[in-house]
């Protein structure tokens, strides 16, 4: 039963996904953590953090982590958690792959008309809100911390949190430059 709620699960957050894997990890977090309590929040944070530092796309590399890490929560083996993580994965990307096949097709004909291009003026700016939900649903005490329960830690993190988003955004910092700069930061300020 739990390999058919996920494949749904999955389905649905890969037919409403839009914005890409980062617009998609407000979903997914929704979906596994809050609704169907498959993963704890601090799972889902360190799977975040995995999926980004892992080749491939961040919904896809997530989907993977959740589909696991719910089977093995679950009292499942090892074997069983590998399929979690197929299930997951399939059912993230069919709905993608359904849709494009028939997008393209359509797109090609009717893409200079006025109601395909009113559509897709709508859509971008949900992907913008998607992003952001994303981003606000991370800003957590698990990432964090609180300032009552480590004021070091959460001055810490609030400080390369900003950091980061200056160096990538402002100072066009390459991200992968930038996650092994907080690394080595986190390495030497919170060890």
């Amino acid at each position: 039963m739990i390999f058919l709620d996920l494949f749904i699960t999955f389905f649905k957050i890969g037919l409403f996904g839009f914005g890409g894997g980062y617009g998609m990890l407000s979903l997914i977090q929704h979906e596994t953590v809050e609704r169907a309590h498959w993963l704890s929040t601090a799972e889902f944070t360190d799977i975040v953090a995995i999926s980004q530092m892992t080749p491939g796309p961040i919904g896809i590399n997530s989907a993977t982590y959740c589909g696991y890490t719910a089977i093995h929560n679950a009292g499942y083996g090892e074997a069983m958690a590998m399929l979690g993580s197929a299930t997951a994965t399939v059912a993230l990307v069919l709905p993608s792959l359904i849709l494009m096949v028939l997008i393209s097709k359509l797109f090609m004909r009717y893409m200079n008309t006025h109601p395909v291009r009113s559509i897709f003026a709508g859509l971008r700016p949900a992907v913008v809100g998607l992003l952001a939900a994303a981003t606000l649903l991370l800003c957590n005490a698990e990432n964090f911390s609180t300032p009552t329960a480590n004021t070091w830690q959460f001055c810490i993190s609030c400080l390369l949190f900003a950091a980061t988003a200056f160096g990538t955004g402002y100072l066009k910092i390459n991200p992968i430059r930038m996650i092994c700069y907080a690394a080595f930061a986190g390495l030497l300020l919170l060890y």
